[in-house]
């Protein structure tokens, strides 16, 4: 019996902690990459006052402190930075900072692509699921994917859609595939309910899952049956 008690009481705390050492990470991430934004002009901020301050700037040299600081910085500048893009004023300056990009031309391709994405991913999609599942790696193995755009393949006619597949638990990284539309499973999911599926491994996810298209079956020779 005390066996017993020790596992299932080591088996209760383990799966307790890991839903905490998740969400730290995840949140380690994007905490250590905004910080990251704002490090280089705390680091300015401090060796200016070194000529004042030599022994003020010492002590405040401190990894937590300048941690702490660059982060508030980085979230100062982002409610800024939206506060006045959804100004008038705002808004023409970006318009004007996008045509500037729009002359050099890989940054264009970055930039331009990047802010593409995050507002297909923003805003509902017309006539297509935006939530879909794939076959992936290969067939009978599903994964959660998000629908970009749709295109119409030269020849045959089909449509292909673009679909961004992010990985668990960071959902910044991931895979881009050209899917036949017809492959593609829908759901009825929401962006949150997608996002809170991937960051938990599928902990958080619903109790039925939509059935996969019937595919056409192919014969000995490759062609459709």
């Amino acid at each position: 019996m005390p066996r017993l008690r020790v596992k299932r009481y080591l088996l209760t705390g383990l799966l307790t902690f890991i839903p905490l050492w998740v969400t730290w990470l995840v949140f380690k991430f994007v905490l250590g990459l905004l910080a990251g934004i704002g490090a280089p002009l705390v680091a300015g901020l401090l060796n200016g006052l070194a000529l004042v301050a030599p022994r003020t700037a010492e002590s405040l040299k401190m990894e937590w402190l300048v941690f702490i600081v660059a982060l508030v910085i980085t979230l100062l500048a982002l409610y800024l930075l939206g506060f006045v893009a959804n100004r008038v004023i705002g808004q023409r300056f970006l318009n004007a900072f996008d045509g500037l990009l729009a002359r050099i031309p890989l940054v264009q391709t970055i930039y331009g692509g990047t802010k593409k994405l995050m507002a297909v991913l923003q805003n509902k999609p017309s006539g297509v699921q935006r939530v879909v599942l794939v076959d992936f790696p290969r067939r009978g193995m599903k994964v959660v994917g998000f629908v970009t755009r749709v295109m119409i393949e030269e020849g045959s006619g089909r449509e292909m859609a673009a679909v961004y597949i992010p990985t668990t638990p960071n959902p910044t990284g991931g895979y881009l595939e050209v899917v036949p539309l017809d492959e593609l499973t829908p759901t009825d999911w929401t962006m949150d309910q997608a996002m809170a599926f991937i960051i938990s491994g599928g902990a958080v996810a619903p109790d039925t899952l939509p059935a996969s298209p019937a595919l056409p079956r192919r014969d000995e020779t490759g062609n459709h049956a």
